[in-house]
């Protein structure tokens, strides 16, 4: 094994790439490798996916907005964070922004970046921007897209915890984005 910070840093080489099909939120590209190892060519799987964000939504009272809507991949409700895809043309916080409006109407007093991070680097291209809105309050009723069926709700960090530890909470980037705020560790391991 490396010591940590001596990660491996070679290069793979693009031999050629080629257009797959366009799947709606998705595009596939099919790009042929040479792995810098063994020098093997094998053909890679890449979708092109717009960048998205992820709100962790503060109440003054430091209550979190979660909503719950039906995910096409797990086939079931998953308790997530707002987030969304950034339109074009558009900048990551004005995307945050608008998710926040349009999935649970609400606005935010405060702004604050937590970064990014990639979402799947094995297959996907694109980045998750998250940001943490404070002082969030109710403006106006949702404004749902034509595929969305969203449960608003406000959880203390208490609840936040307890449906991550019995598994109602499961999307990676809502517990990363989570994560950058609170410790969202049951308890903290003692392994020196």
């Amino acid at each position: 094994m490396k010591p940590s910070g001596q990660e491996n840093q070679r290069s793979w080489k693009v031999v050629r790439s080629e257009p797959g099909p366009d799947l709606k939120i998705f595009k596939a590209r099919f790009d042929w490798v040479e792995n810098p190892r063994n020098k093997k060519n094998f053909r890679a799987v890449v979708l092109e996916t717009p960048e998205w964000v992820n709100v962790v939504a503060l109440t003054d009272e430091m209550r979190i907005l979660a909503v719950s809507q039906f995910r096409f991949g797990v086939r079931r409700q998953s308790l997530e964070i707002p987030a969304g895809l950034i339109d074009p043309g558009e900048a990551p916080l004005q995307a945050a922004m608008r998710e926040l409006d349009e999935e649970t109407g609400c606005a935010a007093r405060e702004w604050k970046s937590l970064g990014w991070s990639f979402a799947q680097p094995a297959f996907l291209d694109n980045r998750a921007h998250h940001f943490l809105a404070l002082g969030v309050r109710k403006v106006h009723e949702p404004k749902l897209d034509e595929g969305e069926d969203l449960d608003c709700r406000e959880l203390t960090l208490a609840e936040v915890r307890e449906a991550v530890r019995t598994g109602r909470m499961r999307n990676s980037m809502t517990l990363l984005a989570l994560s950058k705020v609170f410790d969202m560790r049951e308890e903290v391991l003692d392994i020196e």
